[in-house]
């Protein structure tokens, strides 16, 4: 494996960090100031999400009923959506910088939140995966950032299960990650068509919900449920799955969709993917998009890929490490036993943090 010198954190980061979030309050962050941000559980007991800087400042806390999934910036970077974590229908949008108060808002009677979201390309506009249970139909909540979080329509999200979506980089595009599996919130977070399921990744236009194309695997793969992705400059998406079929089965877990080029996974050694317990819980790409990272908090376990054919590049053992960020400096994660930083070499930190993180700048 290579040398971990070209991504190691901020020298002195690590300390500061510790320190950092153990200080009262926030402090402000500048115009244009890398913000990283993650739902949490406090030292103290509760939920919440946390805004800080690269070099370990606290910028802001705020209280979450219940547990949250991922936290979203919007365009401008001035506004912040944390996600309830699935059956939650409940979202905590927040100015950045400064003291003003969150604004809570929900899912509307018969849907529920599956964690994730994306602004359109003005902040107008916030997209939200939901589920239509009752139907068992994925669909996409749309809100209106400048009233207040009002829900002002729907779009299908041609699926089942959607988990995360992302703005492509055209502004127009919205692709979703279709899980495929059915569930309901009476039955907490059982998976109800295992036999059945149909995962895909769906592309569609964001100003009117029209489908541009809609991409599945082979059958043989229709038990490995697409959750989470990162979106590469020319529309390619780099998506990371969760095998739910038997044990001793072990697909690749990643692979790369287009909606003009196809949907196709990479040739992952099977040592690998045994390695990762079957499960991918968050992608990022590198800066410049010739690296893809993808976690496993079950298999303890971060591996970096090339994004254009899946070899391996790194590996790091990180106990249930999952959250994902690239900075200038590099790779950086997070875990739910509070460790933040190079993947490496992590530092303890008061915080027990959720499965992602997200990044501004």
């Amino acid at each position: 494996m290579r040398s971990f010198d070209r991504r190691v954190f901020l020298k002195g980061a690590g300390a500061a960090f510790v320190a950092g979030l153990s200080v009262r309050g926030a402090e402000a962050a500048g115009e244009g100031d890398v913000i990283l941000a993650s739902a949490c559980r406090f030292p103290g007991g509760g939920f919440g999400a946390v805004l800080f800087s690269e070099n370990g400042r606290i910028l802001r806390r705020v209280e979450l009923a219940d547990r949250g999934h991922d936290v979203v910036f919007s365009p401008s970077g001035e506004t912040a959506v944390a996600f309830a974590r699935r059956p939650g229908n409940f979202a905590m949008a927040f100015p950045v910088s400064g003291s003003g108060d969150p604004k809570a808002f929900h899912a509307p009677r018969g849907r529920h939140f599956f964690g994730h979201g994306a602004f359109s390309p003005d902040g107008r506009l916030l997209y939200a995966t939901e589920n239509d249970f009752e139907a068992a139909r994925g669909c996409i909540g749309l809100y209106d950032a400048t009233n207040g979080m009002a829900r002002i329509g729907e779009f299908d999200s041609h699926g089942t299960g959607p988990h995360e979506l992302l703005l492509l980089a055209d502004g127009i595009t919205l692709a979703i990650c279709n899980g495929g599996i059915e569930t309901h919130p009476d039955r907490g977070r059982d998976m109800l068509n295992l036999a059945t399921m149909r995962p895909n990744i769906a592309f569609i236009d964001r100003r009117d919900g029209s489908l541009k194309a809609r991409l599945e695997l082979p059958q043989r793969f229709h038990q490995l449920s697409l959750r989470h992705m990162a979106a590469l400059p020319d529309g390619t998406v780099i998506f990371g799955g969760q095998h739910e079929g038997p044990d001793g089965e072990h697909p690749p877990l990643a692979g790369r969709a287009h909606a003009q080029e196809g949907i196709s996974l990479y040739a992952m050694d099977e040592g690998l993917v045994a390695s990762m317990g079957n499960y991918i819980g968050s992608v990022a790409v590198s800066r410049d998009a010739s690296e893809v990272a993808v976690s496993s908090p079950r298999g303890n376990r971060i591996a970096v890929l090339s994004a254009r054919d899946g070899t391996l590049l790194d590996s790091y053992a990180m106990k249930d490490g999952c959250g994902l960020a690239w900075l200038e400096t590099g790779l950086v994660a997070s875990n739910g036993a509070g460790d933040f930083g190079d993947p490496d070499r992590p530092h303890p930190v008061a915080l027990s943090f959720d499965n992602h993180l997200a990044i501004r700048g």
